[in-house]
């Protein structure tokens, strides 16, 4: 039988994982023993891609993005607190966010610089593969039915999503001092069904590190948007200028032949491979190829494989119904594969007929890359 919303926090509530103030799990271990560590502390784990079997990725293997130390969450004392360009401040309680009307959503969150160990020259940051993202059920209050409760102003514009995570980045661009982990969304993304406020991950209590007791999740958007560890709601009248979507996770736009600068947003169109692998041999002679392709807020209209390094294309088998702010699994059944070298690269076209680029677009710098990066593989 499935839980209700009510029993998801009374589940939280009782266990020691979710009262116990700081208890994180130990920060140099991963969650999951097969996920890929990128960085120790703040913690960030890779899910491995070739493990994908099915289009829900269990909690354990989901991939793991953390700016700042994972903060010290007590279900008990935590507050949400929705203020700014509202007609009445609120401070809820976990219990009374959950006695609010809920729904289900299925999301594929991906980290804007998934992919970044394929840009050349080499960038810094986390220097992710493939496997920062994931696509898991959330559950929990439409962004829409909090902001409808405390009545929106009509001078309103945006909403700030401000999480509990807290640090000073020291890299360049360097943030003024200790800052919040903050993003925010215009009002009418912030009203829509795909944004989602979730308690629940995939049937259970919100896991500590993918943002418990309450997390963001904002459907067709790249990661940063969907803010972990959620306190503070800010109504705004004016665009938000935070610093991770100013000096950081942002690109140019070029306008009248002037770069400007942007805030990274929608997810763009992208396949990737769970097998073959890198440099894999490959024996049989007939090869299943075998993959995922999401779009962001579009839906996925067709996959194609090449197994010639892009020179011609073949269209793969969708598993499923390509919907938006999902992924959709996708196969190709190579036949007869002639023995040698080859590399082979999926490509994904969406709803509106947009589809992956064959190079990158320098203007990106090391956010949103889809751009096609072929597999070598040995045929034998």
């Amino acid at each position: 039988m499935p839980l209700t919303r009510r029993d998801f926090v009374r589940t939280a509530l009782a266990t020691p994982f979710a009262l116990a103030v700081g208890r994180a799990e130990e920060p140099t271990k991963p969650a999951f023993p097969g996920l890929i560590v990128r960085a120790h502390e703040p913690r960030n784990l890779e899910f491995p891609v070739s493990e994908l079997r099915d289009v829900i990725v269990p909690t354990e293997q989901f991939f793991v993005r953390s700016h700042f130390a994972v903060p010290q969450m007590d279900a008990k004392t935590w507050r949400l607190k929705v203020e700014g360009a509202v007609a009445k401040s609120l401070e809820l309680t976990l219990d009374e966010i959950s006695r609010l009307p809920s729904r289900s959503l299925t999301a594929t969150i991906e980290c804007a610089g998934n992919g970044r160990v394929h840009l050349t020259p080499p960038v810094p940051g986390l220097q992710w593969g493939q496997g920062a993202v994931g696509n898991a059920k959330w559950d929990g209050v439409p962004l829409a039915a909090i902001l409808d409760k405390a009545g929106v102003k009509n001078s309103a514009v945006e909403v700030v999503l401000v999480g509990t995570d807290t640090g000073q980045v020291n890299s360049d661009p360097k943030s003024p001092g200790t800052v919040h982990f903050a993003r925010s969304l215009p009002l009418d993304k912030a009203k829509k069904d795909e944004v989602l406020l979730a308690y629940s991950m995939n049937g259970e209590p919100l896991p500590l590190s993918h943002g418990f007791p309450l997390r963001a999740v904002v459907g067709g958007w790249y990661g940063m948007a969907s803010v972990k560890w959620l306190q503070r709601i800010v109504v705004t009248e004016k665009p938000f200028q935070g610093f991770f979507q100013t000096l950081d996770y942002s690109y140019f736009e070029r306008k009248d032949g002037l770069p400007t600068l942007r805030p990274v947003t929608a997810i763009e169109p992208k396949a990737i491979l769970a097998r073959p692998g890198l440099h894999e041999v490959i024996q049989e002679r007939s090869y299943r190829v075998f993959g995922a392709a999401w779009a962001g807020e579009r839906a996925v209209a067709k996959v194609d494989v090449s197994t010639d390094g892009g020179k011609t294309w073949d269209a793969a088998k969708l598993l499923g119904e390509a919907k938006p702010v999902q992924w959709v699994l996708w196969e190709y059944v190579w036949e007869k594969p002639p023995r040698g070298p080859a590399s082979i690269v999926a490509r994904t076209t969406d709803d509106e007929g947009r589809t992956q680029p064959a190079t990158r677009d320098v203007d990106r710098r090391s956010y949103m890359i889809n751009h096609l990066v072929p597999t070598p593989v040995v045929v034998r």
